[in-house]
């Protein structure tokens, strides 16, 4: 793209409001083509606003509408430049939809694909519940965190490195190692994989949402997962892990 249709592109970016439930939140647009019939709505994940960190956001925007597509970034209630009561990803629905409503309003888009990032990725696949929800979700690193998904990947990861680890049984020849302090922590972490998780009696947990979102979702649908990353590596153990997502990602996937 010349110098030229670049500046044309960022001056044809623009700010938007809009109301959900009496409280109005700021959205940028980021225009294409007149007779695009797919969009994107950039969904944030907390606690940020929708710029993004290192301005990912606005770079991942304006190199999307490049390639044709219009893009929506916003802050839902309570974050950034919107107005209301703060509040997570596990709240943010009617956000979402009337995102969606606008963008389709405004650029004339048929179709429209939800993009998350870690607990963003999480809100995108709640809101595939919906009676109405988007056409596609692309998710990066979904946030699926609990103490025992935390404390199996440590185990498989972090221990058995440091079991491998050459360094380890120097310390220990040398008698440098905390055998009792690794032996608390690693107790500790088996206690809460036998503790309580997604699933037990109570309100339904923000990973069975996303589950039975998953589950109803009949659309294309992306996982990104980074490779040394915590977060990705927990979504890894849970499909792995639970028979019911296994069972509802191996019926997406098809």
């Amino acid at each position: 793209m010349t110098r030229e249709g670049l500046d044309h592109r960022l001056a044809a970016e623009r700010p938007l409001w809009f109301d959900v439930d009496g409280e109005t939140l700021l959205g940028i647009l980021h225009p294409a083509c007149a007779d695009a019939r797919v969009g994107v709505v950039v969904v944030v994940g907390g606690p940020q606003y929708r710029v993004g960190s290192h301005r990912q956001f606005v770079l991942l925007a304006r190199d999307v509408a490049a390639a044709g597509y219009p893009v929506l970034r916003f802050d839902y209630r309570g974050m950034g430049d919107s107005s209301g009561a703060a509040r997570d990803f596990e709240a943010i629905e009617p956000d979402v939809d009337a995102a969606i409503a606008v963008l389709k309003a405004e650029t004339g888009v048929e179709r429209v694909v939800l993009w998350g990032l870690c607990d963003a990725a999480s809100a995108a696949l709640i809101h595939a519940r919906r009676s109405t929800p988007a056409d596609a979700l692309i998710l990066l690193n979904p946030w699926v965190h609990t103490e025992q998904g935390e404390a199996r990947v440590r185990l498989k990861t972090y221990y058995l490195r440091r079991l491998l680890s050459r360094d380890l049984w120097h310390k220990i020849v040398r008698l440098e190692f905390d055998v009792s302090g690794s032996l608390r922590s690693l107790l500790g972490y088996v206690r809460q994989i036998r503790g309580r998780g997604a699933g037990d009696d109570g309100p339904a947990h923000y990973v069975d949402r996303m589950l039975d979102g998953l589950r109803g979702f009949n659309g294309p649908l992306y996982v990104i997962l980074s490779g040394d990353d915590l977060t990705a590596s927990e979504f890894r153990e849970l499909i792995a892990g639970s028979r019911a997502w296994r069972e509802a990602w191996q019926a997406c996937c098809r």
